[in-house]
């Protein structure tokens, strides 16, 4: 797609809302469960805590949300949190922002491809062998759906987020329903007893507190994904930060009312799930090859009527696929992210670069790459991956709100029409509430997770922050360093140019070389060539002198059979004995079809190159000939990601009156 398409994948809000809200909303398969693995640890008698962490989780996701809106408002350019807290708390505070939302995009897509894998286990157990396997694998598949651009992969993903929230909103009311009616649907669960784990039997008093306070921070997973909608305002179709509030708004309120609806239906089927299966009473069989199923997936049995019910496998596939999805909103926020940083010569300036279909494709594949890596290491096991989460959003969270209540004190001190000062003041309040309340819940997660795995979060965190840092230190000196003072200094021609063509033996590609240097008519001109074999270097003059060739050729001895080190140390001194001369070196090289042909030959240009690249005042110049086999490159072929961009050929022209896409 041409660059000015680029409006052609603006999004409307149908669209955004799987994109930038899946991961939110699909949360709600798995916040449930953290809770009631959490409290359990104490045992049975512990689960009445639930309904008031679950109440603190809404009320915390409405104030963020609510936050949220006014940053959409205030930054419609994008960038989210990184843009709020860089303009508003200067650019040490927005790089932490930076560096911990990188850090959990890329858990987004690590814990929401577990958990899919998971449910998709729960339905058909036989496959549990192969988790990681499969985690990866629908890895490479969003990675391959973002390749084609945003507007194709929320076009692919709508569809199933859609039916995930049709298939929790029939399954909660029908639940409820039925509850109210007196048949009360029960979780397979619901018989097996929990003996507490050892160090957490018969809590009181703070160690009480401290349960409590771990299963509302698991809880909190919930809330991740928020902030994406206000990094992809710039997606949104006009007026963008309207339609951008309207969906996140939608977002909020759909993920508040499901989450709500599975938490009663897990207390009113009596769920029981433990981080040990061992830890169920009354189970039986061997209790180390008993695999659990996923909280929602018990609820869905017992609303729609056991483990083989239609509506149980609709919920089961709807749940997988919106989870593994849910990861799409990593794929958004993670490219656009270190893409502004790139941008701002924090990251790689190839991160900033859109790919063939106007993605972010060097973003998206760095993502890929970093989730299956992580996905490797801890076995796509969601337990161990979720204590690694949400650290990193509500550490944006905290940062983003606090610009946001200085953005708004400075427009206070400027703004003097009554309306839009209530509105300000208004604003202001509810950014330094969310501020406040998700600087507490920062607090606890880092109090209840830390030791738990957290601390690799942090440690990522800060890894990424000083990297960042340096990047731009070394973008800034190099940029400093190529700056023009005097551009009529710069452009001073050197005394003489010195030619210099290397030669191993005398063929096609060697005559083309003095032909091009001679070309190129410099000061004065030399053939060089290093003797390894004396016979051989004997017999080449013998032949330079038979074809009669007016160039002179330099023989240089090399007794330890070296090639490189002589000919830098012979150009090295041209340069020593005339500063203010430029030397050319004229390299032939063969130009192969076949990737394996390149390890046959050049090896020794390639070589010399990267050595005579470090000495100043020397030009390295390669003069190349095509072999046979490379006659096949310009044949038509098969388009690859970036070939076009590229001038790879792109099999036949289209016909006249179409339009390339």
């Amino acid at each position: 797609m041409r660059s000015e398409e680029l409006h052609e994948t603006l999004l409307p809000k149908r669209l955004a809302l799987p994109i930038f809200a899946s991961d939110p909303l699909s949360s709600v398969a798995y916040a449930t469960q953290e809770i009631l693995l959490v409290l359990t640890l104490g045992g049975l008698a512990y689960l009445h805590f639930t309904p008031w962490i679950a109440a603190s989780v809404v009320a915390l996701m409405a104030v963020v949300v609510l936050s949220y809106r006014q940053v959409v408002h205030a930054y419609p350019s994008g960038g989210g949190s990184y843009e709020v807290v860089s303009t508003n708390l200067g650019p040490t505070a927005g790089l932490v922002v930076a560096a911990s939302l990188l850090v959990d995009y890329v858990m987004t897509v690590a814990v929401s491809v577990a958990s899919g894998v998971d449910n998709i286990i729960s339905a058909v157990p036989r496959l549990a062998d192969h988790r990681v396997l499969m985690a990866i694998g629908f890895v490479a598949v969003l990675t391959a759906m973002n390749l084609r651009g945003v507007r194709e992969s929320g076009r692919a993903f709508a569809a199933p987020t859609y039916l995930f929230i049709t298939g929790v909103l029939v399954m909660v009311v029908t639940g409820l329903i039925r509850y109210v009616l007196g048949d009360a649907p029960v979780a397979e669960s619901a018989a097996y007893g929990v003996s507490p784990d050892p160090s957490d039997a018969n809590l009181t008093g703070l160690a009480l507190l401290m349960l409590v306070l771990r299963a509302f921070s698991s809880g909190c997973t919930a809330l991740t994904g928020v902030e994406a909608i206000s990094n992809g305002v710039p997606a949104f179709r006009k007026p963008k930060s309207r339609n951008a509030a309207e969906t996140l708004t939608a977002m909020g309120a759909l993920a508040i009312v499901m989450f709500v609806g599975v938490t009663a239906l897990a207390l009113i089927t009596k769920v029981h799930i433990t981080d040990d299966a061992c830890r169920l009473t009354g189970l039986a069989g061997d209790c180390a090859s008993y695999t659990q199923r996923t909280v929602i997936a018990q609820i869905a049995a017992a609303v729609f009527g056991g483990e083989h019910s239609v509506g149980f496998y609709v919920i089961q596939a709807a749940t997988a696929l919106v989870l593994i999805l849910a990861a799409n909103t990593a794929f958004n926020g993670f490219p656009l992210l270190a893409s502004i940083l790139a941008q701002h010569r924090y990251l790689p300036h190839q991160l900033h670069n859109r790919g063939d279909r106007l993605a972010f494709s060097n973003g998206i594949l760095a993502l890929a790459v970093v989730a299956a890596l992580l996905l490797w290491g801890f076995k796509a096991n969601v337990t161990s991956l979720i204590h690694l989460y949400i650290l990193g959003v509500f550490t944006a969270f905290t940062l983003s709100q606090l610009g946001m209540v200085r953005h708004w004190n400075s427009e206070l001190r400027t703004e003097r029409d009554p309306a839009p000062r209530r509105r300000h003041h208004t604003a202001r309040v509810i950014n330094a509430l969310g501020s406040v309340v998700t600087g507490l819940v920062l607090v606890i997660v880092l109090a209840t997770k830390f030791t738990e795995g957290a601390w690799l979060a942090v440690l990522a965190a800060i890894v990424l922050w000083v990297m960042m840092r340096g990047i731009r230190r070394h973008y800034d000196a190099t940029s400093a360093e190529l700056a023009v003072a005097d551009p009529k200094g710069e452009l001073t021609l050197p005394s003489r140019v010195l030619g210099i063509v290397l030669v191993s033996t005398l063929h096609k590609p060697t005559l083309r070389a003095l032909a091009y240097a001679r070309a190129f008519r410099p000061d004065r001109l030399e053939a060089l060539t290093v003797s390894v074999d004396r016979d051989e270097a004997a017999a080449l003059l013998r032949r330079w002198e038979e074809y009669g060739i007016d160039v002179p050729l330099k023989i240089i001895d090399s007794p330890y059979r070296e090639v490189t080190r002589p000919v830098v140390e012979y150009v090295r001194s041209i340069r020593r004995e005339s500063p203010r001369d430029i030397v050319a070196v004229f390299i032939p090289e063969y130009v192969v079809g076949h990737w394996w042909e390149n390890l046959l030959h050049n090896q020794s240009a390639l070589w010399l190159k990267n050595r005579l690249l470090f000495t100043p005042g020397v030009m390295v110049t390669s003069v190349p000939w095509q072999l046979t086999s490379s006659a096949h490159a310009d044949r038509p072929a098969a388009r690859a990601p970036g070939s076009f961009r590229r001038g790879e050929p792109q099999g036949p022209a289209p016909r006249a009156g179409t339009r390339h896409r």
